[in-house]
Parts: C-alpha cells; structure tokens; sequence
C-alpha cells in the first residue's frame, strides 16, 4: 500500500452525524461556519489515542454488545509525518510512520458477539478507524466505537466509558511530559557589568 493512499478517507469524507438532541448535525443550527463533523473527529481521535485495554475494558463492560460485520478487515500501510519547524514554521517531512485502518457496520436489530467475517451487512451505523501502529484488535475496537458513538441512544455510554476517560489519560501524559520538560530546562542569561565607578 502506497502512503499516500493510506488515509484515503478524510474527515470531510464522513457523512453528518445527526446530533442527538435534534437540529442540525453536531453544529449549531443555523450556522454556516460551523463544523458538522468536528465532535466526530474529537471522538475518533480520543478512540485512536486511547490504549487497547482501555477500550477492550468498556467492550466487555457493554451489557448488550451489538452484533456487527467487516467492511474492511484492518489493513496496515504507512503515511507521512510531517513537523514545522519550531512549532509554527515551514513544514518538513519528518519520516515514515505505520498506520492501521479498518471499518466495520453494526447490525441494528440485533444483539451478541458479533460476526466477524462475511455475510450480509447490517442496517447499522458504519464505524471507521485509522490508528498509529499495527494493532489490528485496537484498530476493530475504536471503529466499533466509533459506529456505537453515531447511535443516539449508546452515545452518552461511549462518551462516559471511552471518549472522557481516554482524553483525561491524554491530558494528564500532556502534562507529566511539560513537567518532565519543565525540570530539565535551562534557563541561560547574560550578565551585564555596570559602568566603574570614578576615582
């Protein structure tokens, strides 16, 4: 697989998302500027970062997990990451990075394990994942959630069990990393010598 047709499925690919309180999909009613995909990028992104036993701990803990069905089996490649230099200027390619990605489509009327391999597809939400690294189980997991988040009524669940956990986990490394940074800075100064006084 070609990096560059890696992430062939961008953000502005993703069908709208219909919010679950009504009116206009995760956006503001009546607003043109606003982002009807954006709470499904925080989301997908939040399941990306999450760790494996994370999301494998609120799979098990799902009372009635829904029965799904592949539609595409995790495929591994490579994208490009690019950096800027200093944080804010020219763009530069950093290097080669594995990536997986897979989808998968939830079966609406029915309940179990799952069916993992062919057959008919549900009439469900579609659930896709694209994850730094070449874990396949991971990669199933964030898209099963991701297709459980577009559900209205199981929403609120993955927000609490999934979204919230794995951005507080995210934030507390945030900040453990700028304490880390913090304590082996080296704060360099200059010295100036005042005038000699007159004799």
């Amino acid at each position: 697989m070609k990096p560059e047709t890696m992430m062939d499925h961008t953000a502005s690919d993703l069908p709208d998302t219909p919010s679950p309180n009504g009116g206009a999909p995760n956006g503001k009613a009546g607003d043109p500027t606003a982002d009807p995909n954006a709470e499904r990028r925080r989301a997908m992104r939040a399941m990306a970062m999450a760790s494996r036993d994370m999301l494998e701990t609120a799979w098990e803990a799902l009372e009635s997990p829904p029965a799904w069905t592949w539609l595409r089996k995790p495929e591994c490649g490579l994208v490009m990451v690019r950096g800027r230099t200093g944080g804010d200027g020219s763009p530069f390619n950093l290097g080669e990075a594995s990536v997986t990605r897979c989808a998968v489509t939830l079966d609406a009327g029915a309940t179990g394990d799952g069916v993992a391999g062919g057959g008919v597809t549900g009439s469900g939400a579609t659930g896709f994942a694209w994850i730094m690294g070449r874990d396949g189980e991971k990669a199933r997991l964030a898209a099963l959630f991701d297709a459980l988040w577009q559900m209205p009524d199981r929403r609120d669940l993955v927000e609490r069990t999934v979204i919230a956990p794995a951005l507080a986990a995210l934030a507390a490394a945030d900040e453990r990393l700028a304490e880390e940074t913090t304590a082996t800075k080296v704060d360099f100064f200059t010295l100036a010598r005042g005038e000699d006084e007159e004799l």
